[in-house]
């Protein structure tokens, strides 16, 4: 659990909220500090520092506090690196500019007048049309008041962005101030019901819209009670709660991951702020690319199917198809739960697929075509194998997932068996343990193909299933267990 220590530059900009134990003047933060005197019990308590001080100019008093705060190992709003960009309009007007699309479409029916100012309280504003900009504005330059200039010129853009101050609020805004803060900060100026507190916080971010996720939700219940039971509470969050990151000890990513997403943004930010993550920054980045997983295959002398790295060149194409024949599978370097991947079985069908995916990216696998009727699922958590499962084809296709729309109308899974790890060849397991070591020591699902008593990796994945009755089939509640734990021994050895 976190506790939060309010800032103010005098103790009247105060005056008009609830008492607190937890405020103080920059005076008390910066000169008369004492750590231990902050610090319950509980030695694993985190400090989190609300800076409300009335400006954050280069060297004054509230620049100081984020300073400060940082190099004691607080969360600290704002950050230093959000006062630094605030400071310079060339600094955050490059990292505003991917929210144009969100701004146009918020002032789609706004008439085109001089100018519009809004105010940003912890991400909240009370202009409903512009809360996704404000939120998306809050998570580049967290900061506890913004004050948001647009401008209209040819098409409705930022002007200027800056930091509010508390001791100019107007009446009606204290209450919004407030209600934010109070939303923001987990209800603490009210005052709260007797409950029990846990060791530490462990968020769960998921997507309750996704078609095919990582866990479905029982497992994502199993998750909750496993952390209950293990004195960590589990909190499910989704994309709108990024600025929320600092308030957990970690994160949990069960959301399918890829680079260019909100997934990959989450897991960096929550490194950067202290926090155990699993899925972590670098082994998305490692295992979401076939082009790294092929290469770190062929280096380290593992098993798999034979692979041609090919851009858009025919006689790259000609010397795969030479050294594979036909059918040949083709891949995208970044597809997840078989997407991206198409058996060709002709040269036209491989010249047709290949030149809408050199639209798309600049380098294709070309590997052969490996058929089994399943491919065995190793769960390994910390090189340690936690389940074990096959995946099964899906009946009358190739693969374990089928994406046909025209015979579908919605993705198609082959059946899976879950069998206990001493049933499954030892051959398998090592491949495994081996491809998960290389990577990392998160938590990874190695998918691996088995002929002639020699085990071949397919790839391996970051963020691997668990799912009721599935992953969890023989281990049951272990599973969750074992994975809480771990969560568990990682924020203490932080420590």
């Amino acid at each position: 659990m976190a506790k939060i220590i309010v800032i103010v530059e005098k103790l009247k900009d105060w005056n008009s909220y609830y008492p607190a134990e937890q405020l103080m003047t920059p005076q008390e933060y910066l000169v008369n500090w004492d750590e231990n005197a902050h610090r319950s019990k509980d030695s694993n308590e985190r400090i989190k520092i609300i800076n409300l001080c009335r400006n954050y100019k280069y060297l004054s008093h509230g620049y100081y506090c984020s300073l400060l705060a940082e190099a004691r190992g607080h969360s600290v709003i704002p950050p230093i690196k959000a006062i630094n960009d605030l400071s310079r309009s060339f600094l955050y007007s490059l990292q505003t500019e991917d929210l144009d699309l969100a701004i146009q479409k918020a002032f789609k029916y706004q008439p085109t007048v001089e100018g519009l100012t809004i105010t940003i309280f912890f991400g909240k504003t009370d202009k409903e049309q512009l809360q996704d900009v404000a939120r998306q504005i809050f998570d580049l330059f967290p900061a506890p008041i913004l004050q948001v200039d647009f401008e209209w010129e040819k098409k409705w853009e930022i002007r200027s962005i800056r930091p509010g101050s508390l001791n100019n609020l107007v009446s009606s805004d204290e209450d919004k101030f407030a209600s934010a803060l109070d939303e923001y900060s987990g209800k603490i100026w009210r005052k709260p019901k007797a409950k029990k507190k846990y060791r530490y916080d462990l968020a769960i971010l998921h997507n309750p819209q996704e078609a095919m996720p990582p866990s479905d939700k029982k497992a994502l219940q199993n998750f909750i009670k496993a952390g209950k039971e293990n004195d960590v509470l589990v909190e499910l969050i989704e994309k709108k709660d990024y600025s929320r990151i600092a308030e957990f000890d970690a994160l949990f990513i069960r959301e399918t991951t890829s680079i260019n997403h909100h997934t990959y943004r989450f897991a960096k930010k929550a490194e950067s702020e202290g926090l155990v993550v699993i899925d972590d920054p670098i082994s998305i980045l490692r295992c979401t690319n076939k082009i790294y997983m092929q290469n770190l295959l062929h280096s380290n002398k593992l098993n798999g199917p034979k692979t041609f790295v090919i851009n858009n060149d025919p006689t790259q194409l000609k010397e795969a198809v030479e050294e594979l024949g036909f059918p040949m599978i083709i891949k995208i370097p970044d597809g997840s739960f078989s997407k991206g991947i198409y058996k060709v079985k002709t040269p036209e069908e491989l010249k047709k697929v290949t030149e809408d995916l050199f639209k798309k990216t600049a380098l294709l696998l070309a590997q052969e075509y490996f058929y089994t009727d399943y491919d065995w699922r190793i769960g390994v958590l910390n090189d340690r194998v936690i389940y074990a499962c096959k995946y099964y084809m899906t009946k009358g296709h190739w693969q374990i997932y089928n994406h046909d729309k025209e015979m579908n109308k919605k993705a198609q899974s082959g059946n899976s068996e879950t069998l206990p790890i001493s049933k499954v060849p030892k051959h398998v397991l090592s491949t495994a343990l081996k491809m998960a070591d290389l990577v990392g020591d998160s938590l990874y699902g190695v998918d691996i193909k088995e002929k002639d008593k020699k085990a071949y990796v397919i790839e391996i994945n970051d963020n691997p299933n668990i799912d009721s009755n599935i992953e969890d089939a023989i281990a049951g509640a272990d599973l969750y267990h074992n994975i809480i734990n771990e969560f568990v021994r990682r924020i203490e050895a932080k420590k």
